[in-house]
């Protein structure tokens, strides 16, 4: 134990809050098809900086979405995906700028606050219909590649259009899983070229995977349990509390 606390640079205490909420963002990974990061960025900047944190959360994303492939490929919306790939790619290394020479709390200030209106106006019932046009498909992508580069929060804004535009449930946890994959690989490479991925980090993501696979496969049950509308008020109801959280532990 004392090896694996050296290794970390943590205290016992620290590891155990760690795993908890790993555990908890796992099951949010595993039901909603997102939130991990969201989870893990919000909780572990209690006790890491936000640096250290959000690499966790982009490999810790890439780890999740391999484990749920399986079960989501066949639902992917692939000329969605990618239109909101090629985007995100192009926002990405912006987004990483910015947590190099910005304040992380700015950045993650204006990502969730935009969230949380849109979550209010979803919660009173409006609804896009995407007609198919690239136009805002790429602003979305454009987006959620600067907020996943800079806070590890690049899934909320794309998560917000696909309720929107009431996507399927299956179809919106699919792509999401998708979409992860291949920008956080993307995002891990960004950052390890930037220097911000070492050891410890890569010490404290491969523990890290334990409790949030544990997690992905409870969440999974779920969902295969949820109805369709009750998956999108719990998917609705999770956008909104982290956003709110996000918002709270950034101005506090």
């Amino acid at each position: 134990m004392e090896v694996i606390l050296t290794w970390t640079g943590l205290s016992g205490l620290a590891l155990a809050y760690c795993f908890f909420w790993g555990l908890v963002a796992g099951v949010c990974r595993g039901f909603a098809g997102f939130g991990l990061s969201a989870i893990i960025v919000t909780s572990l900047t209690l006790v890491l900086a936000p640096r250290e944190v959000v690499p966790i959360a982009l490999m810790l994303e890439m780890i999740s979405s391999l484990i749920m492939l399986k079960w989501t490929w066949g639902e992917v919306r692939w000329k969605f995906l990618s239109l909101l790939l090629v985007s995100a790619a192009i926002g990405t290394p912006f987004g990483v700028w910015l947590l190099t020479w910005a304040s992380p709390d700015s950045v993650r200030i204006g990502i969730t606050f935009a969230v949380l209106i849109v979550c209010v106006i979803l919660w009173r019932g409006l609804s896009l219909r995407w007609s198919g046009s690239p136009g805002p498909v790429l602003g979305v992508g454009l987006i959620s590649g600067v907020a996943n580069g800079a806070a590890s929060l690049g899934g909320l804004p794309v998560a917000v259009f696909l309720l929107a535009a009431v996507f399927p449930v299956a179809a919106l946890r699919a792509t999401l899983n998708l979409f992860f994959l291949i920008i956080n690989a993307y995002g891990s490479g960004v950052f390890a070229l930037s220097g911000l991925i070492d050891q410890t980090t890569i010490i404290r993501t491969a523990l890290l995977v334990i409790p949030a696979t544990i997690g992905i496969f409870i969440g999974h049950y779920g969902f295969k349990l949820a109805a369709p509308e009750t998956f999108r008020k719990l998917v609705l109801g999770v956008l909104t509390l982290l956003a709110s959280s996000g918002l709270i532990r950034a101005l506090i």
